[in-house]
């Protein structure tokens, strides 16, 4: 992502910019031991928006008691009916929290790692040039729906678990259930869905950024005052161009799966459900919270992975730098003692 610096050479910087974009924020207070980051109740709030999961003023948060829980229902009882569900979306308990965060950090880190890396492989074997479409869309099109795959019984267990109605403690508790009323099968269900939704989302996102990397002015001068402050609004600007867009495109099939999730139909039943009932207005469900909850993340695990892979090349580079004086020092005090 950082210009020419090979993807090969920067993994660790590709996940700590994708664990860093996933957990965002964490503050310790009074109330808690911690709060949640920014990144899981934003999450949670489009999970259950487009899952059409219902929030009302009588939904009980926090578990029904205690300090957190007395403020937090005493709140949901007066806020009106559009901010309830982020109101219940920030409160604790925070369900499958781990399991998501922890999804997104390797599936990012990998998705775009794997799609530059993938790129630069392609452009190497065959020749092609930097913007080539199919080296760009190849890559992520393989790794995405790799890594939905091996991700989808924690998705589908993670969204299972934000129903406020279901009763259910954790993420393994929800994966029992799962398996224990729809089988083994049942926790792979919606993987079509998913498929449909992720691959074109990172795909989207990726074919942006790459096209932004070319097309926006180049910062070639480190000599310039401004060199530092310049590459990063270039990355701002690219990565938030790319997570609007990947988030945007994709919102309608993120309503498809998360209806599969909740009723077990087929991909083909759920969409004509969906038409039935409301039209082709449910392409919009959760579109707001949706671009919150997704733009931020991919946009700042874009962002992050510049700036680390910038840091990283600036720091190697003093360090070359430096070398080569100590080496150039030690030669010419030779050459003294020789003359």
């Amino acid at each position: 992502m950082g210009g020419s610096s090979a993807a090969k050479d920067h993994p660790w910087q590709y996940l700590a910019a994708s664990a860093a974009a996933a957990w965002y924020v964490a503050l310790e207070t009074q109330l808690t031991a911690s709060l949640p980051c920014i990144n899981y109740p934003l999450w949670r709030a489009s999970a259950m928006a487009q899952s059409g999961f219902a929030v009302t003023g009588a939904t009980s948060i926090g578990g029904g008691s205690g300090t957190i829980s007395l403020i937090g229902n005493s709140l949901m009882r007066r806020v009106p009916p559009s901010i309830s569900p982020y109101v219940y979306a920030f409160a604790p308990p925070y369900k499958g929290m781990v399991g998501v965060i922890t999804g997104m950090t390797w599936a990012r880190a990998a998705i775009f790692w794997g799609s530059d890396y993938g790129r630069e492989l392609m452009q190497k074997q065959f020749g092609l040039s930097k913007t080539d479409f199919w080296a760009t869309v190849i890559p992520p099109l393989l790794v995405s729906t790799m890594v939905q795959c091996v991700n989808q019984p924690i998705v589908r267990a993670s969204i299972t678990l934000q129903n406020p109605e279901s009763g259910l403690p954790n993420t393994m508790a929800s994966i029992q259930h799962i398996y224990k009323n729809h089988g083994l099968g049942g926790l792979w269900h919606g993987t079509s869905a998913g498929i449909l939704k992720t691959v074109p989302k990172y795909c989207t996102a990726v074919l942006v950024k790459d096209v932004m990397e070319e097309q926006l002015p180049r910062v070639d001068d480190p000599s310039s005052p401004t060199y530092d402050r310049d590459r990063l609004f270039r990355s701002a600007a690219k990565s938030a161009t790319a997570g609007v867009a990947g988030a945007a495109l994709t919102n309608p099939l993120d309503v498809i799966r998360n209806e599969m999730f909740k009723t077990n139909e087929s991909l083909v039943a759920t969409v004509r459900r969906l038409v039935n009932e409301t039209g082709y207005g449910f392409v919009t469900r959760g579109m707001a919270k949706n671009l919150v909850a997704v733009a931020i993340p991919v946009g700042c695990t874009i962002f992050f992975t510049d700036v680390l892979i910038q840091f990283s090349s600036k720091r190697n580079n003093f360090a070359t730098n430096n070398t080569t004086m100590k080496y150039d020092d030690e030669i010419e005090c030779r050459q003294q003692r020789r003359g």
